[in-house]
C-alpha cells in the first residue's frame, strides 16, 4: 500500500486576514454561501464586507449539530441560492457540516476557523452525529478543503477555554500516529503514514510542550503573542495534517465512547480527547515519564485528567463499560492500536487513568 499525505490546497494564517476572504474565494466563484453562527456573523461580517468588491454573499445560521438533518437542510438552501462556493466560519461542527455540504453538492469549500479548538479545519473528514449529539459515523471525503484561512486577530479573542480544548485535541495527534505506525494501520486518507506526517505529528506535540502554557497565559489576557500563533498553527494545521495522514487510534475512539454519557455533552471535543489520550497511554502501558508529562501539561493548562473533570460526578461501572464497548466498536479507530483491545481492557484503562488523575490532583 502506498504512503499518502493529505492537506488543504492552501493554508493561510495571519492577523487581519478576514478582510481578504472574498478575494481569496474569488478564485473559486462569485456566489458565496457562508455558514456561521449568529454571533459569529456579527464578529466577521464587517471585515468581510470591507474587502468585498463584487461577490454575492448568502449567510445562514448553523443549527448547532453536524447531523444529516442539518446537512440536508443546508444543501437545499445552497441549491436554491445557486451558490458556487461553500464557506464555513466558526468551530469544528460548522467546519464538518460545511465540508459535508460541499461534498454532496460537488462545490469547493473554504474553512475559516474563528477558534483554534479542534483539528477539523484541514481534514478530509466530517464527524457526523445524531440529532441528539451522539457520535454516528465518520464521513471520509475525497479531498481536504480547497483553502483554510485563519485570522489570528479573531482567534486570539475567543474564550481561552477553546484554545485549551484545541490543545487537548492536538495532544492526541502524535500518540495516535505513533500507535498507527506501530500497528502498520492505514491513515484517514487510505494509505500509510509518510515521514513528513509523522514528523508533523511530533512537531505538533513538541510545540504544545514548548508553547502551550505561555499561549494559555497570553490568551487569558487577550494577547496574540508568538506562542499563541504557534499553538494556533499546532492546533489547526500540524494536528490536522498529523492526525489525518498519521491516523487515529485509541484517544478519539474513547472520545466517541464518552458521547454516550449525557453529562459529558457540555465538554468540548478536545477536552474529552485529552482524557482519551491519557487512557490510551495507560492502555499502552507507556513509560511513567511520558504519562506524567501529559498529566502535568493537562493539569497546568486546565484539561481534564479525571472522570469528574469530564463532568461525571457519579461514576457508574455499567456506564463506563458502555463507553468501553462503544469505543471498541468494529467501525471505530480502536482497531488501529498495535494490539487487540477488548472492552474489559479499556474499562480497566479508563478507571486506571481516572485513578492516576485523582492521585495527582489530591497530592
Amino acid at each position: 500500500m502506498a504512503a499518502i499525505i493529505g492537506s488543504p490546497t492552501r493554508y493561510i494564517q495571519g492577523k487581519g486576514e478576514m478582510k481578504n476572504l472574498c478575494s481569496y474565494a474569488d478564485k473559486f466563484g462569485k456566489n458565496l454561501f457562508i455558514l456561521t453562527s449568529a454571533s459569529g456573523r456579527k464578529r466577521v461580517e464587517p471585515a468581510i464586507n470591507e474587502g468585498n468588491k463584487d461577490s454575492n454573499l448568502v449567510y445562514d445560521v448553523f443549527n448547532g449539530e453536524c447531523c444529516m438533518t442539518e446537512i440536508n437542510r443546508i444543501i437545499k438552501i445552497v441549491e436554491e441560492a445557486g451558490s458556487d462556493v461553500i464557506i464555513g466560519i466558526g468551530g469544528g461542527k460548522i467546519h464538518d457540516t460545511s465540508k459535508a455540504v460541499a461534498y454532496y453538492t460537488k462545490k469547493p469549500v473554504i474553512i475559516v476557523p474563528t477558534i483554534a479548538s479542534t483539528d477539523a479545519p484541514c481534514s478530509a473528514l466530517s464527524v457526523i452525529y445524531t440529532d441528539e449529539g451522539v457520535f454516528e459515523k465518520y464521513l471520509f471525503l475525497p479531498s481536504s478543503p480547497d483553502m483554510v484561512m485563519v485570522d489570528t486577530d479573531i482567534v486570539c479573542k475567543a474564550p481561552v477555554r477553546l484554545l485549551i480544548s484545541g490543545m487537548g485535541d492536538a495532544l492526541a495527534t502524535y500518540f495516535e500516529a505513533r500507535a498507527c505506525k506501530r500497528s502498520d494501520a492505514s491513515n484517514c486518507v487510505g494509505g500509510k503514514c509518510t515521514l513528513a506526517a509523522m514528523n508533523l505529528a511530533q512537531l505538533c506535540y513538541d510545540t504544545l510542550m514548548e508553547n502551550g502554557v505561555q499561549a494559555m497565559i497570553a490568551a487569558k489576557e487577550g494577547i496574540c503573542t508568538k506562542a499563541v500563533e504557534n499553538v494556533i498553527e499546532a492546533n489547526t494545521y500540524l494536528s490536522g495534517i498529523g492526525f489525518e495522514s498519521g491516523g487515529l487510534a485509541g484517544a478519539h475512539a474513547i472520545h466517541n465512547g464518552f458521547t454516550a454519557i449525557p453529562e459529558t455533552h457540555k465538554m468540548y471535543h478536545g477536552e474529552k480527547v485529552a482524557f482519551g489520550t491519557l487512557v490510551q497511554l495507560v492502555l499502552e502501558d507507556a513509560g511513567e515519564d511520558e504519562i506524567m508529562e501529559v498529566i502535568d501539561f493537562c493539569s497546568e493548562i486546565g484539561l481534564p485528567i479525571t472522570l469528574k473533570g469530564l463532568g461525571i460526578e457519579e461514576v457508574k461501572p455499567e456506564q463506563i463499560m458502555e463507553v468501553a464497548r462503544l469505543a471498541c466498536a468494529p467501525d471505530d479507530t480502536m482497531g488501529n492500536m498495535p494490539f487487540d483491545v477488548e472492552p474489559e481492557d479499556l474499562y480497566a484503562a479508563i478507571m486506571g487513568a481516572d485513578a492516576l488523575g485523582r492521585y495527582y490532583t489530591e497530592e
